[in-house]
C-alpha cells in the first residue's frame, strides 16, 4: 500500500539519530556520570528516560535523589560530553537537506540538544545556508513528547501544520510530532507506528538516485522509496 502526502513545504528534522549517529555518545555519557554516583542505567531506563528526552527529565527520573549541586554536576558533565564529542553524520542526510533546499523546501531542526551542539552539527553537515528554523531545548518549557517544540517551529515558519513533514527516531519525538498534527516519518523499528508514525524507515541511510526529482531510496535493495517530486509530494512505497 502506498502512503502519499502532497503540497508540503517544510521538513523538520530531529537531530540525534536522524542527522547524526549519536546514540553511543549519549549512552556513554549517561553511563559514565551514573558510575560517578555508584549506580547503573538499565536498557529500559535508557529507552524510557534518555533517548529523545530533555536532560532535566532524565536527571529528575534517574538522579532526582541527588542534591541540587550534584544534579547540576550531572548536567554539566552531559553538556560537556555532548558538545565536544565527534559525531558521524547519517549517510546521505546532508545531500537530502541540500536537495530539499534546492527545490524550495524549508528545513528546520527541532531537538532537545544544546545550541553549541546544533551549530556544530550544521557545520559538520555543511548545510549552513539551508536551515530556516531551529528549536532547541531552552526554547520551550515542555519538550518532547509534548507538541510544543514542533508547534513553535511551525509558528516561526508561519506555515500550515498539515504542510509539514517530520523525521523522528524516538517514541517521545514521534509523539511530539503527531501531537502537533504533522506528518511524521519514523526512523527506526515498527514500534514507532504504535505511537503515531505514518510509516517507518528501518535504514536511516539516504541515497539520492535522481537529484532533479529529489528521489531517495532508503534501503540498498531499493524496496522502500520516498520521492519528493517537483510538486513537493512525498510517496512511500510499501514493499
Amino acid at each position: 500500500m502506498n502512503n502519499i502526502i502532497k503540497n508540503f513545504n517544510a521538513v523538520l528534522f530531529d537531530m540525534d539519530g536522524v542527522l547524526i549517529d549519536s546514540n553511543s555518545v549519549i549512552e556513554r555519557a549517561w553511563c559514565e556520570v551514573a558510575q560517578m554516583y555508584d549506580r547503573e542505567i538499565s536498557n529500559d531506563e535508557m529507552i524510557k528516560h534518555i533517548h529523545g528526552q530533555p536532560g532535566p527529565h532524565t536527571i529528575s527520573a534517574l538522579f532526582g535523589d541527588l542534591s541540587a549541586a550534584d544534579q547540576q554536576k550531572v548536567q554539566d558533565y552531559i553538556i560537556y560530553i555532548e558538545n565536544t564529542a565527534i559525531y558521524k553524520p547519517i549517510d546521505g542526510v546532508a545531500e537530502l537537506i541540500l536537495a530539499l533546499h534546492k527545490v524550495g523546501i524549508r528545513i528546520g531542526i527541532v531537538t532537545s540538544g544544546w545550541r553549541q551542539k546544533i551549530d556544530s552539527v550544521i557545520k559538520l553537515l555543511k548545510v549552513d545556508g539551508c536551515i530556516s528554523v531551529i528549536v532547541e531545548r531552552d526554547d520551550v518549557t515542555k519538550g518532547k513528547p509534548y507538541p510544543d517544540p514542533y508547534l513553535l517551529a511551525i509558528k516561526r515558519l508561519n506555515i500550515p501544520v498539515n504542510h509539514t513533514i517530520v523525521f523522528e527516531d524516538s517514541s517521545s519525538g514521534v509523539k511530539s510530532a503527531v501531537a502537533a498534527d504533522t506528518y511524521c516519518v519514523g526512523i527506526g523499528g515498527e514500534n514507532l507506528l504504535s505511537v503515531g508514525a505514518q510509516f517507518t524507515i528501518h535504514n536511516s541511510q539516504f541515497t539520492i538516485t535522481d537529484f532533479s526529482a529529489v528521489k531517495i531510496v532508503t534501503h540498498p535493495n531499493g524496496q522502500i522509496m520516498i520521492s519528493f517530486d517537483d510538486q513537493h509530494q512525498l510517496t512511500y512505497i510499501n514493499p
